[in-house]
Order: structure tokens, then C-alpha cells, then sequence
């Protein structure tokens, strides 16, 4: 089986290089790549980039050039006051973009960069605590003033680029496990990491290392 782990944005990234540090940094058209062995499975590493259209673009190539058996994104994301709790991982079943406006038509055009990841080849139970839900992406932190409406439509937490990974690989027919653990917690009064960079990356440090541990675990669900 040939396995690809995407990570998308800059701190992530950094994050994972030094959990690998005997792997050769190789670079590809869209960034850094290494290879290295997961649970005996030889796995390709990509970082992709941040951002939906970096990401979307990215996949495409690795898509295209490796024809990965499954591709893996691990990540970070931001989760609403109330709804979840920092650390909690989730297993992204649904996502949306919520940052296009339509000005000129009163349709709803969510729909169409709409993705359902079907996750029916993934075995239960699973091997760690995680929360399925629907998760928004957009390029831009997470808004307070977005919190009711996103809510009202079901989403637990927002990221940067699961949405555009979801749709890529629904477009290619490729299967996709997105694995986002909540770094931050925002709420309609605002964020708590905004305006401090270092403490997110800090906690991204901690985010990226667990899930890269439970790599193997996962690899073992899969049926």
C-alpha cells in the first residue's frame, strides 16, 4: 500500500521534520517532501503548503505523480467555545468552504465545494479517542462574527484547507483521512491564541507529534 501524509501549513511542518530526523529532505513543484517508515509502511511526507489553493494544487501533483493508495492530512484547527475542547482530534466526515460571496445570484453556492469523505474502509472502533464532525475551511483564521452562522450549519471547528484536500481528492476518487486536533479555542468574543503566533506554535508542536505517533495505529484500521 502506498501511503502519502500531507501537512499543510508552515508551523505543522516545521513541527514534523525534526520527529523524522534521519529522513533526506527531498524538494518537490509545491515544497519539502521526505520519505520515511511508518508501522513498516513506507510513507512520503508532503508539505503542501497553507491556504486552500496551495493545498488543492499540491495534492493534484502528488495525486498525479505517486497515485497514492491513501493520502493522510494532519493538522491543526480551531475549534468553537462549547462545542469541543482544546486538544480533542477530530475525524473530519464533512466539509464546506465558507469564505466565497456571491453577489450576484441569491443561490447558495456552499454546495458545490461541499465534500463527504466516506470513511467506511476505516475499521472500528478506532484505535484513538476522536470526534467525527463537519469541519469549514477558509482562507482566514476564524472570524467571531461567523461563529452563529457556522454553528446554525452544523460545523464543530474551522481550518485553512481541509475543504479544498476533500474536494481534490473526492475529484480524483482517492480515499482521504483528515485528522485536525483543535488547537485553539475562539468564541464570539475572539480567539486565544490571536495575536500570540508563539503560543500556536507551541501547541502545534505538541499537535503534530501526537497524531505522527498514532500513525501506526491508524495504518492498522485500514481495511
Amino acid at each position: 500500500m502506498k501511503v502519502v501524509v500531507v501537512v499543510s501549513a508552515n508551523a505543522e511542518w516545521e513541527a514534523v521534520k525534526p520527529l523524522f530526523s534521519q529522513a533526506e529532505i527531498q524538494q518537490y513543484l509545491y515544497g519539502e517532501s521526505f520519505q520515511a517508515a511508518i508501522h513498516e509502511t513506507g510513507v512520503l511526507f508532503f508539505h503542501t503548503g497553507w491556504g486552500k489553493t496551495a493545498s488543492a494544487a499540491a495534492l493534484q501533483h502528488i495525486l498525479d505523480i505517486h497515485k497514492p493508495d491513501l493520502v493522510i492530512n494532519l493538522g491543526t484547527c480551531g475549534g468553537f467555545k462549547g462545542v469541543v475542547e482544546r486538544g480533542e482530534v477530530i475525524l473530519i466526515e464533512r466539509t464546506f468552504i465558507y469564505d466565497i460571496v456571491e453577489m450576484m445570484d441569491t443561490a447558495d453556492v456552499t454546495d458545490y465545494y461541499a465534500s463527504v469523505l466516506d470513511l467506511s474502509w476505516l475499521a472500528e472502533p478506532y484505535p484513538y479517542p476522536v470526534r467525527r464532525g463537519l469541519v469549514a475551511s477558509a482562507d482566514s483564521d476564524l472570524l467571531p462574527n461567523k461563529i452563529p452562522l457556522l454553528r446554525s450549519k452544523g460545523v464543530i471547528a474551522a481550518d485553512w484547507e481541509s475543504a479544498s484536500l476533500a474536494w481534490v481528492a473526492h475529484k480524483n476518487n482517492a480515499r482521504l483521512l483528515i485528522l485536525r486536533a483543535v488547537s485553539d479555542i475562539v468564541s464570539e468574543e475572539g480567539g486565544e491564541v490571536y495575536d500570540q503566533i508563539e503560543v500556536f506554535n507551541e501547541r502545534a508542536k505538541e499537535i503534530m507529534k501526537q497524531l505522527v505517533m498514532q500513525l501506526p495505529g491508524w495504518l492498522e484500521a485500514i481495511s
